[in-house]
C-alpha cells in the first residue's frame, strides 16, 4: 500500500463510548512501534504479519484496562509459529505514553510461505495475562485458538472468560510513502458491549467452535438488537480510514457511529519500550548455583544473555551471578 504522510495520531489510542447502545470502543493506529518492535529481528513474512496483529490487540485491550503495570498476551501453537508474546506496560503516571514490545519464536525451516499465517500456529491457546504489580495477585485467562483468526481469538477469549461481547476490526501491513522507504503501519477498531451487573453464566455451552460462547450467547434481545446495529455500522470501516493519513480517529469515529451519540475521550499515546536491564538479568540468574552458572560460562570467561524482545546484549562476570557468587552481597544490593 502506498500512503502519504505521518500524522499526529500515529502511535495513539483513542478510547470512545456509544451512549446510546451502552457499548465502549477503542480506535489504535500504530506506525513506529511496529517498526520498532519488528526491527530487532529478521521474522519471516507470515511471523511479520501475526505479530503486527497481535501487537494491535494488546494495545487496544491494554488500555481498556486500568492497569498498575503490564498486561499481555500469549499465543502458545503446535505449528511452525510455536509462540508469540506481547507486553502493554501501563503509563506510569499521567500523561506518560503507554508501552509495548512483542517478539515471536517459529520453525523456519517448516514455515510454508504460501499458507494462512494464523494456520501456522496449529493448535493451541490464546491468553491474556495481568500483573498488576508487586503486592498483588497476577490474573490468567485462557481459550482455545478458535476461529480464524488471532482477532477472533480475542473475542472468543473476552465471551467466554469475561462475558464480554467484543468484536475487532483490523488492518496492518507495509506501506510505502513517497520518497521514502517502507514501514509497518496498523489500525484498528474494539467494540464491547458494557459489563453488565450480574454476569451470564452459560449451561450448556456457547455457539462457537467447540462449544465456545459468542456474543449472541450473552446478550438479551435489547442489547442485541443496540450490538447488531453497531456491528453493521462498524462493517462499513475502509481499511484506508483505519491506518490511513486522511481521516483522523475522531473522524472517524462521527462517520461511523454518529447516530450512537459517540462520545471520544483523551488519547493515550503509545511507545516501543523494553523493560529489561543488566539488573534484571542478575536476579533472574540468582537462582542458579555455581555449577549451573559455570554450565553457561563461554569459553573465554564470560556469560551472556540476550533480551528476545528489544535484541540487547549482555556481557557479564560469571563470578557475580546466582545464589553462591564470590561477591553475591556486593552484586546484590
Amino acid at each position: 500500500m502506498t500512503l502519504g504522510q505521518k500524522i499526529a495520531w500515529d502511535d495513539t489510542v483513542l478510547p470512545f463510548q456509544l451512549d446510546k447502545s451502552d457499548i465502549r470502543g477503542r480506535i489504535a493506529r500504530l506506525d513506529g512501534v511496529l517498526d520498532n518492535a519488528l526491527a530487532q529481528h529478521d521474522y519471516p513474512a507470515s511471523v511479520e504479519a501475526m505479530v503486527a496483529e497481535t501487537a494491535m490487540l494488546t494495545a487496544l485491550i491494554g488500555q481498556t484496562i486500568d492497569l498498575r503495570w503490564k498486561l499481555s498476551i500469549q499465543i502458545r501453537g503446535s505449528g511452525p509459529l510455536r509462540l508469540i508474546a506481547t507486553d502493554y506496560y501501563g503509563p506510569s503516571e499521567n500523561g506518560e505514553p503507554a508501552r509495548l514490545r512483542a517478539y515471536a519464536s517459529f520453525d523456519n525451516d517448516a514455515l510454508d510461505p504460501d499458507a494462512d499465517p494464523f494456520s501456522q500456529i496449529g493448535k493451541g491457546y490464546f491468553a491474556i495475562l495481568v500483573d498488576q504489580g508487586k503486592d498483588m495477585a497476577p490474573y490468567q485467562g485462557i481459550t482455545p485458538l478458535a476461529g480464524g483468526s488471532l482477532s477472533a481469538c480475542a473475542e472468543t477469549y473476552f465471551a467466554q472468560s469475561e462475558q464480554l461481547p467484543t468484536r475487532f476490526a483490523l488492518t496492518y501491513g507495509r506501506s510505502q510513502e513517497p520518497g521514502a522507504g517502507e514501514s509497518w503501519r496498523a489500525g484498528g477498531i474494539m467494540l464491547q458491549h458494557m459489563p453488565k451487573a450480574s454476569p451470564f453464566v452459560a449451561r450448556d455451552g456457547g455457539s462457537g467452535d467447540e462449544g465456545l460462547l459468542q456474543a449472541g450467547d450473552i446478550l438479551n434481545d435489547d442489547e442485541t438488537e443496540n450490538w447488531q446495529r453497531a456491528n453493521i455500522l462498524l462493517d462499513t470501516v475502509e481499511e484506508l480510514e483505519l491506518i490511513g493519513p486522511t481521516v483522523s480517529p475522531t473522524d472517524l469515529l462521527v462517520r461511523l457511529f454518529h447516530e450512537e451519540r459517540p462520545i471520544a475521550y483523551d488519547p493515550q499515546p503509545v511507545h516501543f519500550g523494553c523493560t529489561c536491564s543488566e539488573d534484571r538479568v542478575r536476579q533472574s540468574m540468582s537462582i542458579y548455583s555455581a555449577r549451573d552458572i559455570e554450565k553457561m560460562t563461554l569459553s573465554d570467561g564470560s556469560l551472556t544473555a540476550d533480551c528476545q524482545f528489544c535484541g540487547a546484549h549482555y556481557v557479564l562476570d560469571p563470578k557475580t551471578l546466582g545464589f553462591e557468587a564470590e561477591n553475591y552481597d556486593d552484586a546484590s544490593d
